[in-house]
């Protein structure tokens, strides 16, 4: 096992690294320890009992945070005629149709959210190779093929998540800033769970929820307490 530095050794003091804590109790700590010189990020993570290599067991969703998290997401929407003004108005930072596939196959990717309109798709679909591999592909079941393009633009602005278990069973999400309030972390680390949990996947089977942990960009990585979330 790596020594640890002294950063993270001061930010372990006074912590069992083997305690399981509640959501209340590991905000608190973590906040009370975070003295970086930027805003660190709070993210959680869990470890799901699922195989996303069978259909039946992925775990894909988006969930709106209470209180946002924190960042700006650029957002980009294929879109064409009023639905295109409609997504300007909305926020949109970019909005365009073929000449923003173009774009983007010219590798100008600065956005962090792709919408798009049903009647684009046959024009987003060539970019399936690039947006693919970056978790950027509209989809209906996210909410981001829709034709209700001022909802999508304004509920990723104001702090969706997107969520997509990994080949070892791992969701991981941001969920909010340090200079949050400590009531507005557990909040939105209580949503992101909560979200996850209600995703259980028809194919899971035993133990679905096996570890979640909460931490921040520079701090310790705490254990929450499994039995605690489904008591709750």
């Amino acid at each position: 096992m790596a020594k640890l530095g002294k950063r993270l050794k001061k930010a372990w003091d006074g912590l069992d690294r083997e305690k399981l804590y509640t959501v209340e109790g590991a905000v608190k700590e973590l906040k009370a320890r975070s003295a970086t010189k930027f805003d660190e990020t709070f993210e959680v993570s869990m470890n799901l009992g699922v195989d996303p290599r069978h259909a039946d067991q992925m775990v894909r969703g988006v969930v709106s945070l209470p209180h946002g998290t924190g960042k700006t997401l650029r957002v980009a929407v294929f879109a064409k005629g009023p639905k295109a003004e409609e997504a300007t108005a909305a926020g949109a930072d970019i909005v365009g149709a073929e000449d923003l596939m173009e774009d983007v196959q010219k590798g100008n990717m600065n956005f962090d959210r792709v919408i798009a309109t049903p009647d684009m798709m046959g024009v987003v679909g060539r970019l399936g190779k690039v947006l693919g591999p970056k978790g950027l592909m509209p989809n209906p079941k996210l909410g981001t093929v829709t034709m209700d393009v001022k909802g999508a633009v304004e509920a990723a602005k104001a702090g969706q998540v997107e969520y997509r278990v990994e080949k070892a069973g791992i969701i991981h999400g941001g969920v909010g800033k340090a200079s949050f309030k400590e009531d507005q972390i557990i909040e939105n680390v209580s949503a992101f769970i909560t979200a996850v949990i209600k995703a259980k996947p028809t194919g899971a089977k035993g133990t679905y929820v096996k570890r979640v942990g909460v931490t921040t960009t520079m701090g310790p990585g705490l254990k929450i307490d499994v039995a605690s979330l489904e008591a709750s």
